[in-house]
């Protein structure tokens, strides 16, 4: 099958093209005919670092569309050529995709298959930030880092339908705002000028909710910048820096709070609660209208130049890969 493989971390670069022999399905297990794969910067993080990958050769891609190729013993409720879509820890950039049923979702009739690669990893996220740890009620304010990435763009929805009174967004450029504007933000600050816009804008009071996939130094910021009983929650470290450290002494005064989220620990821990998730997340975004934007797709042999979008902070929405005749 055709696959694109990391051999050693690296840029862009070290996404090949290759040619891999056939997944084979073990107990509880399905292989999939990939239609389409979600990009994802976890899977930039992967690729240059490691992030998340058991060993080295490995195929990136967390998300896949597609019709189930195989059945291995045990894997009951699915039948050979149905449509599915799967989040799996690696292996979506290829021809044939292999996932544990307990992560796999037939697409409900009439579903495409393009939007459905879009559904499990942004999705679920989104929808865990918003009425999980963050638990947004109404009148509340809400501030989203990466307004413009898929993430982002969900999450500003989903926060506007929970009743967010304010939805403020950050993003990296001017048409980065422009284009976040569409997804149920109030207004959106371009680099660090919400350090000192956001408290303008919210009379010194801070904003009750943060939602921060960078880390590092912006992580450490934001807490200056949450309300009395405010929740920071950390879904990401795309800054790459160094973990830091915080005590009771910069909590206990306004009464603060900090929770993470990784959707991929999720999915290898406790899989039955993400399918839980996950079909709430689908569910709730058909009743509200959210829109999941794809932006752009690429062929197997052109992932690279997606992983240079992102890395250049330049793309919004969501990307893909478009596997079925690459």
């Amino acid at each position: 099958m055709r696959a694109v493989l990391v051999e050693q971390y690296g840029g862009p670069q070290v996404l090949a093209p290759a040619e891999l022999a056939e997944p084979e399905p073990g107990p509880g297990q399905v292989t999939i005919n990939v239609a389409y794969a979600g990009i994802n910067y976890a899977d930039v993080l992967a690729r240059r670092d490691g992030y998340q990958v058991a060993s080295l050769p490995f195929v990136p891609g967390l998300e896949v569309s597609g019709t189930v190729r195989a059945l291995g013993p045990g894997a009951a409720g699915f039948a050979v050529g149905e449509k599915v879509a799967a989040f799996i820890p690696s292996g979506g950039y290829a021809e044939v995709a292999l996932a544990d049923t307990a992560s796999v979702y037939p697409l409900p009739e009439g579903s495409d298959p393009r939007e459905a690669a879009t559904w499990l990893a942004v999705l679920p996220t989104a929808y865990v930030l918003i009425n999980g740890p963050a638990s947004i009620t109404s009148g509340e304010s809400v501030l989203i880092h990466s307004a413009a990435g898929g993430v982002g763009t969900v999450a500003g929805q989903l926060a506007k339908a929970a009743g967010a009174a304010n939805v403020y967004g950050v993003v990296s450029s001017s048409e980065k705002a422009t284009y976040a504007l569409r997804f149920g933000y109030d207004r959106v600050f371009v680099g660090d000028e919400y350090l000192e816009a956001l408290p303008e804008a919210t009379g010194g009071q801070g904003v009750d909710v943060i939602l921060d996939p960078v880390g590092g130094d912006t992580l450490r910021a934001n807490l200056k910048l949450l309300a009395r009983f405010g929740r920071l929650i950390s879904f990401g470290n795309a800054s790459g820096q160094e973990n830091w450290q915080i005590g009771p002494t910069d909590l206990y005064p306004r009464g603060l709070g900090i929770f993470g989220f990784s959707i991929r620990a999720l999915s290898r821990d406790d899989p039955a609660r993400l399918r839980r998730i996950t079909e709430s997340a689908i569910a709730s975004a058909a009743k509200t209208g959210i829109e999941l934007p794809i932006t752009a797709e690429y062929a197997l042999d052109d992932v690279a130049e997606a992983h240079r979008l992102l890395e250049s902070r330049s793309a919004t929405g969501k990307l893909l890969v478009r596997v079925a005749g690459s």
